[in-house]
């Protein structure tokens, strides 16, 4: 389990970097050779020669009927056309697939992405695929009616082209970078089935919000705030993150600050950097060290660091402060917490250390 989470966290890290980069790449056209002008007046015609091992340019052979209730744009603003009747999703998100599950649509995916089992249950008979490289052909034959992709998988071209000239609608939904996003993107998979997706979603996003409102009650009252650095990746590659992420937006609820928090996005982190900034508290959601509060307190050099001095040292459960989701309310409990423990209390909140 730790090799197939440490392949996630990889993954996490190569959305980070690559956000910036997703554009589809082409190649010019080449034109072809031009042969003298004799050679090509005494050269007799000939039908072209067709490899029969060359395979034919797909063309569009999915049609069906649009739903006119659902979006007309996915979350990164690409055109789509969402059928009015769905009976099979491919989904290739563990965050999206949390959601299928919570809107009650399990029941019709037909096809998942390889780290979604770590996440759901009772989805080992479903087909799976790699996110990142995935076999089109094998997809296509499961004919499934929309497919559900993240960001994660665009870095230099877009792995899903082939099913979108099938005609099969494909939808984006890149990393929520905020509490609202989060919601949105709940709202907007619902949009694209039925009313009753939609008032699923509805409750979801109410009792959310409202467990939210909460904690952001109580991290109101709080005027000593502590200061927090929070680690998504260990030395010697240490990463963290500035505004612009809704970690950074649930430090902030709580009632903390974030050590990093006039920097932007996702952000790789000297070692110099991480023990300049002397966090009172270390949140580390990093599950493929065996021991990973144990590796930071026994660092080198980090023994008069707050966090570290004083023992303020907590892990936060890789899952639910990683997935862009409803579920981030879990990691939201642990951080208030773990850096707040007078102030919050919860039974059982804080998990171990992975």
């Amino acid at each position: 389990m730790k090799k197939r989470m440490t392949k996630f966290i990889c993954l996490m890290l190569v959305l980070v970097l690559a956000m910036g980069m997703l554009a589809a790449c082409g190649k010019p056209e080449q034109k072809p050779e031009e042969k003298p002008q004799e050679e090509a007046e005494t050269e007799p015609e000939t039908e072209p020669e067709t490899d029969p091992e060359e395979e034919p340019v797909q063309e569009a052979t999915v049609e069906y009927e649009v739903n006119p209730n659902a979006p007309t744009e996915d979350r990164e603003g690409n055109p789509i056309a969402v059928p009015a009747e769905i009976t099979k999703i491919a989904s290739f998100a563990p965050s999206i697939n949390q959601v299928l599950e919570s809107l009650g649509l399990l029941d019709k995916v037909v096809a998942i992405d390889t780290n979604t089992p770590m996440y759901v249950s009772g989805v080992d008979s479903i087909a799976q695929f790699n996110m990142m490289e995935p076999d089109v052909e094998q997809i296509a034959a499961l004919e499934p009616n929309i497919v559900f992709t993240t960001g994660m998988s665009y870095q230099d071209n877009d792995p899903y082209a082939a099913l979108k000239e099938m005609g099969i609608c494909v939808i984006v939904i890149p990393s929520s970078s905020s509490i609202e996003a989060i919601k949105e993107d709940i709202t907007f998979i619902a949009q694209c089935f039925d009313d009753a997706a939609v008032a699923k979603a509805t409750e979801i996003n109410n009792e959310f919000q409202a467990e939210i409102d909460k904690i952001a009650a109580i991290g109101a009252t709080i005027t000593e705030k502590k200061r927090v650095m929070f680690e998504i990746a260990a030395l010697p590659y240490l990463y963290s993150f500035g505004k612009g992420t809704f970690l950074d937006e649930m430090i902030t609820i709580i009632g903390a600050e974030n050590v990093f928090g006039d920097q932007e996005a996702w952000i790789p982190v000297t070692e110099e950097d991480a023990v300049a900034a002397n966090p009172d508290v270390i949140l580390t959601s990093v599950n493929y060290i065996e021991d990973s509060v144990g590796e930071i307190l026994g660092r080198e050099g980090w023994e008069n660091v707050n966090a570290v001095k004083n023992k303020e040292v907590y892990y936060i459960d890789n899952g639910a402060s990683s997935l862009p989701n409803q579920y981030v309310i879990k990691a939201l409990q642990q951080m208030a917490e773990a850096v707040y423990p007078d102030v919050y209390e919860y039974e059982d909140v804080l998990d171990p250390a992975a």
